[in-house]
Order: C-alpha cells, then sequence, then structure tokens
C-alpha cells in the first residue's frame, strides 16, 4: 500500500461515517466533488497519487465550512499558473491557512514541509516562488494554531490521527515549526 493510499484509509476511517466524504488519488488536477443524486458521497480528489496534493486538498476541506462543503471546489476561484505579481499576492493571501494546516499534516505524517506558490509559469522569475511576507504568515497561523488553539475541528482529528499512524509525536508542538522551506 503507498503512502498515499494509507492517507485514503486514515482519511475514511477519521471521517466517513460523520462527514460523508472520501480522499481520492488519481486526478489529473484537484477537486471537491460535492456528494449528488449520482454519487452518494462527497469527494475529495487529489493529484495522481502525490501524498503532498492529498494533504493539501484534504486541508482545504478541513476549512471549508458546512455551505461551502456544498459546492464544487467549495466555490473557490482558480487563478491558473502564470499569474502576475498582484494576482499572486491574492493567491497567496486565501492559501495561508491551507498551508499552515497542511503544514502541521506534513509534520504529524513524519514528512519535510514545502511552501508552495503554485506559480512556476510565471513570466517573472522573481514571482516564482513564495514571497517571504507569505512564508512568514504561513508560519504565524501554525505557530498560532499551536500556541492559541482554533484550528479547524476536523483538521485537528486528521493531524492526531496521522502522527499515530506515523509515531512523529504531538504535531500542535510549535518547537517543531521553524521557517518553511
Amino acid at each position: 500500500m503507498t503512502d498515499a493510499a494509507h492517507l485514503e484509509r486514515i482519511f475514511a476511517e477519521v471521517f466517513f461515517s460523520r462527514w460523508n466524504t472520501l480522499l481520492e488519488g488519481g486526478g489529473d488536477e484537484p477537486v471537491y466533488l460535492p456528494a449528488t443524486g449520482h454519487q452518494p458521497h462527497h469527494r475529495i480528489i487529489y493529484r495522481d497519487d502525490y501524498f503532498a496534493s492529498a494533504l493539501h486538498e484534504t486541508a482545504h476541506w478541513c476549512i471549508a465550512g458546512e455551505r461551502r462543503r456544498q459546492l464544487v471546489d467549495f466555490g473557490y476561484w482558480y487563478n491558473p499558473d502564470g499569474r502576475d505579481r498582484d494576482q499572486q499576492r491574492a493567491f497567496e493571501q486565501v492559501e495561508v491557512r491551507p498551508q499552515a494546516l497542511e503544514w502541521i499534516f506534513t509534520s504529524a505524517a513524519g514528512r519535510p514541509f514545502q511552501l508552495s506558490a503554485d506559480n512556476l509559469a510565471s513570466s517573472d522569475p522573481d514571482n516564482r516562488g513564495p514571497s517571504p511576507t507569505f512564508a512568514a504568515d504561513v508560519l504565524t497561523q501554525v505557530r498560532r494554531w499551536c500556541v492559541e488553539g482554533g484550528m479547524p475541528e476536523r483538521g485537528t482529528l486528521f493531524a492526531r490521527a496521522l502522527a499515530q499512524w506515523s509515531g512523529a509525536g504531538d504535531p500542535l508542538d510549535p518547537a517543531r515549526y521553524g521557517y518553511p522551506e
């Protein structure tokens, strides 16, 4: 069983009975699909069998409220790779919480985290990687959740289940988190 398949199993054990949601690999692109008359379960589809994609898409689901979980891709806009500086700044603002939660999940799974700007096709080489402000904001959010609490309930449940699976220790210990790569 691949590590991504383990994530799917852990996700199902933690969430399926209460939230009727499955995590599935194999997607050409990640997408969240709410249940329909033809598909009785909500589905989080992540890219291929990429471990990081599974964790990132799960982070979005853990943050999304009840209303957003009834919408395809939670009703979010996505401005594709190749964003200009203003578009990238807007992208980074909405990605702080999901990437902070993904970092906690990644740490709980015993893996290194890599911050993602998701903008490799930008015509401006200085706009391809994560900005220093974005990196600092993600770190601040991670530490805030670790110290002050307030992390989404589903995020806490999943982080603890991942840590139990991996043996990585307390995923909410703020000492685990330094400046992201």
